[in-house]
């Protein structure tokens, strides 16, 4: 009963105070209805947990604390610095090139009299690539890249996950290169890496995403180098490239726009979950079947196309892959094969943790002992 009259005393009180404040300054919000009722981050798990749930099963919980935990990085070494001095520097840090640990591990001994045989064409990887990671379960985190001795900064910070669609190109020295989708810039950084681009198309349409990724290049790659790279950044609408150029490229790295599941649950600013972005998400497989479409158009028969998202959706991942294969065949008579990368999962599974299941492809999960991804990988070669 105390509580009771309590309750009431205060809600006497509450209109009495409001009764003394004059008409013209009380404030009521006017725009309450149009106010969203979650923040997209929360909207984004909301989904998540639907769709995830029921594609990974028992994965998901795991899948989920990993994504809302702090995100694991790889720190990739410019090679137009002093890469060796770099490399001995992280190596002090107790961090690790898993690229070249992998590839030193992978390769079959000879036996006695014969000599090593290269890898098959779907287990070939980009060569010159250095990316130093901590081991599983070590949470240190790299300090800041800098400017080194030779005028371009020393080491590039990104998710080492990310590295894995470069490495499954399999560039070869003289390539031509596309990369469809390349800001903010990190692939096209680690495709330069290689040395085996002849020519290196950059493309994004968004304007302001092309201006960091020239922001990235002029702060690591020297600018004799990409002349002599041929270097050609540009904006333009990248469904459009199979009409452009045609039948032109060796190489092509399509890393599509996507949910970008991690940062959808981290960050406001720019979050696809918005409500005034729903029609624009719903349309993400449609795009992204044109834009793999584009960039197997613009590969010369025999080429080779990587696709990739950094999301866990099957319906932006495997389901576009058949999805545009089904597509080419039926409108352009032009046969796509998906090559096996088992081999290539199996050097890097020391450092990723693989999602077993894939039909096609490869994805690599979050995990809390190793916190990279989500990223989604499948190599094409265009046969006809």
């Amino acid at each position: 009963m105390a509580a009771l009259v309590g309750r009431r005393a205060r809600d006497v009180l509450k209109r009495a105070h409001f009764a003394t404040v004059l008409r013209r300054h009380r404030h009521k919000k006017k725009w309450a209805a149009t106010e969203p009722k979650f923040p997209a981050t929360q909207l984004a798990l909301q989904n998540f947990d639907m769709t995830y749930s029921v594609q990974f099963g028992d994965l998901w919980p795991s899948i989920r604390v990993s994504l809302l935990s702090e995100q694991k990085y790889g720190a990739l070494v410019n090679n137009f610095a002093a890469w060796d001095h770099v490399s001995g520097e992280l190596e002090q840090l107790n961090a690790r090139d898993f690229v070249s640990e992998a590839i030193s591990h992978g390769e079959p001994e000879p036996e006695s009299g014969q000599t090593t045989t290269p890898p098959q064409a779907s287990g070939a990887y980009s060569p010159n690539l250095r990316c130093f990671t901590f081991a599983r379960g070590d949470v240190s985190r790299f300090p800041p890249a800098r400017l080194g001795s030779l005028g371009v900064m020393d080491y590039y910070l990104m998710d080492a996950a990310s590295l894995l669609p470069v490495l499954a190109l399999g560039l070869q020295p003289g390539d031509t290169v596309l990369d469809l989708c390349a800001a903010p810039g990190g692939k096209t950084l680690a495709l330069l890496q290689t040395g085996c681009c002849r020519n290196l198309a950059a493309n994004d349409l968004s304007t302001s995403r092309t201006g960091r990724l020239q922001r990235v290049l002029r702060s690591y790659v020297p600018q004799d180098i990409r002349d002599r790279n041929r270097v050609r950044v540009t904006s333009w609408d990248g469904r459009k490239w199979g009409e452009l150029e045609g039948d032109t490229y060796d190489r092509v790295l399509v890393d599509v726009p996507c949910t970008t599941d991690r940062h959808s649950l981290r960050e406001e600013e720019n979050n696809i979950f918005q409500r005034s972005r729903k029609k624009e998400r719903q349309m993400l497989p449609m795009l992204q079947v044109q834009l793999l479409a584009a960039g197997l158009l613009a590969t010369k028969p025999g080429g080779h196309v990587v696709y990739s998202t950094c999301s866990l959706s099957h319906l932006q991942n495997e389901y576009v892959v058949q999805g545009t294969i089904d597509f080419l065949a039926n409108q352009y008579s032009i046969k796509v094969q998906v090559e096996n990368l088992t081999h290539f999962r199996k050097l890097f599974m020391d450092t990723f943790s693989f999602f077993p299941s894939c039909q096609v492809g490869e994805l690599v999960i979050p995990n809390l002992l190793a916190n990279f991804g989500p990223m989604y990988f499948c190599k094409m070669c265009r046969l006809t």
